[in-house]
């Protein structure tokens, strides 16, 4: 009974070559165990997901589709009144400070009311450049917006587009877009477009 106690201490000696098998059974357990493990994290719900790529241009999609050309045409439109607007008062602006400049220049005036005409200019500068700004607050306000509806419209179509032709993945092309080079084969700008004219004509 002693010596069955004193073997089951006693240090096992392998040789070399045994150690080098073992160290190879070891490893290719590992390697497998690593395989078996990426695997796994490459399968859902045991199939493997290949992922599939589309690319689309939506500068493309604005100028080109039907809504998208006129709501172009509307914000022109929008953004030409405005300018109206404004050059209209810079103009009377303009007749103001020569009226003003001709009653200097003869003298009739008695300084009183040539200091009026002096503040009412003043004053109407400051209206006209306060005008001014309002405007285009207005007009960058209406293009955001008419912007962010747009994209929105554009987002469900291509989502549309991209389910109905697999795809699990769609990136913006145009210029200042993520994509630095992409096969033509990829583009589904064309038939977002064609899907965005039947949607919204």
């Amino acid at each position: 009974m002693p010596a069955v106690t004193e073997r089951a201490h006693k240090p096992v000696r392998l040789s070399a070559a045994r150690r080098q098998t073992l160290a190879f059974v070891a490893l290719g357990v590992v390697s497998l165990l690593t395989v078996g493990c990426a695997a796994n994290s490459l399968r859902g719900d045991g199939q493997k997901i290949e992922g599939k790529i589309g690319l689309i241009d939506s500068s493309r999609v604005w100028s080109e589709s039907n809504l998208g050309k006129k709501l172009k045409d509307t914000l022109t439109a929008h953004q030409k009144n405005r300018q109206a607007l404004l050059e209209a008062d810079a103009r009377e602006l303009q007749r103001m400070q020569e009226d003003l400049r001709r009653v200097e220049e003869s003298r009739s005036f008695q300084p009183d009311g040539i200091q009026r005409r002096r503040q009412q200019l003043q004053q109407r500068f400051e209206e006209y450049q306060q005008k001014n700004m309002e405007l285009n607050r207005e007009i960058q306000e209406k293009g955001r917006d008419v912007s962010e509806s747009f994209r929105v419209k554009v987002d469900g179509v291509v989502a549309k587009v991209a389910k109905r032709i697999g795809l699990q993945v769609v990136i913006e092309k145009g210029k200042g877009g993520p994509t630095f080079y992409g096969e033509e084969g990829l583009d589904v700008t064309s038939q977002v477009i064609e899907e965005f004219n039947r949607e919204h004509p």
